[in-house]
């Protein structure tokens, strides 16, 4: 086990002791007072060994049982949070998941503490389907892990990235400019680019087309991603591994007419009746 490892399991291991230490005193000082008490009318011998029954008893008793209990609770503590990562996350990509990313980029946009500027980016692989039918899902979940991978590598550690269903994914990049964030998406595009795919033995192109949106106001998340993802399918329809990024203040918000609700489902779908990205990549 390395070094690191080890210094990051000796604060668990120390508060374990702590509640047995500790839990195990105080159940050794009420016991030896209630003794003393009880016995106080007592010969000083009886006192005697009231105290010392006081003090062997609760360490036989506490000792292992605070032990156990901590270590229960602390392995319990360790579920709950990997039940909370694979709630959170995407499994194949290890980007989080739709609901989570919405959620998190939601509160910061909301927050106190909001950035006064920042960006969206909607980043959605190149000619996927290709990839699926000739090479097999298999290897379309390899590609899929590649290109997140590659994004998260060109990232700063305060930037988000979420699988959003399908090929495609989306960024966050709080507190970056309209130029900034454009450097951003190139960066990913490149790193795509660069990135080793090699289904056969051979090298294969590997690309994505991005589409992004600063801003440097308060806005929605719904604002964001509609124009991110119109800017997504411009990018697709000019030919595919480009990225095309506007800023809010120069691309007003037209909040289009929802579509339909499901007659099964009875639930709407989240973007507008409008050309797509994702109604793009099907053919992308």
């Amino acid at each position: 086990m390395s070094a690191t490892r080890k210094a990051k399991r000796l604060p668990r291991l120390t508060s374990v002791g702590r509640v047995t230490v500790f839990g195990t005193l105080g159940c050794v000082l009420i016991a030896v007072l209630f003794n003393l008490i009880t016995f106080s009318d007592m010969p000083a011998e009886v006192r005697f060994r009231g105290v010392i029954s006081g003090i062997a008893l609760p360490i036989l008793l506490c000792v292992p049982m605070f032990f156990h209990v901590s270590v229960r609770l602390r392995q319990l503590a360790q579920t709950n949070r990997r039940l909370d990562l694979l709630a959170r996350t995407d499994s194949l990509t290890a980007c989080l998941n739709r609901g989570a990313f919405i959620t998190r980029v939601e509160g910061v946009l909301t927050g106190e503490t909001r950035p006064e500027r920042g960006a969206l980016l909607m980043v959605d692989a190149d000619n996927f389907k290709s990839i699926n039918d000739i090479y097999g899902h298999s290897v379309g979940d390899d590609a899929l892990t590649i290109i997140a991978r590659s994004i998260r590598a060109v990232l700063r550690a305060g930037d988000m990235v979420g699988r959003m269903g399908g090929e495609e994914f989306a960024v966050f990049l709080p507190g970056l400019n309209e130029t900034q964030a454009a450097l951003v998406a190139e960066r990913v595009r490149r790193a795509v680019n660069l990135a080793v795919f090699q289904p056969d033995g051979k090298q294969r192109p590997l690309s994505v087309s991005v589409g992004g949106v600063s801003y440097e106001r308060t806005a929605s998340f719904h604002e964001l991603f509609r124009i991110a993802d119109q800017r997504l399918y411009s990018a697709k329809q000019a030919g595919r591994n480009r990225s095309i990024l506007v800023s809010l203040e120069d691309h007003p918000f037209i909040d289009m007419p929802m579509a339909p609700a499901n007659a099964d489902t009875g639930t709407y779908p989240m973007t507008a009746v409008a050309p797509s990205a994702r109604a793009a990549a099907a053919g992308a």
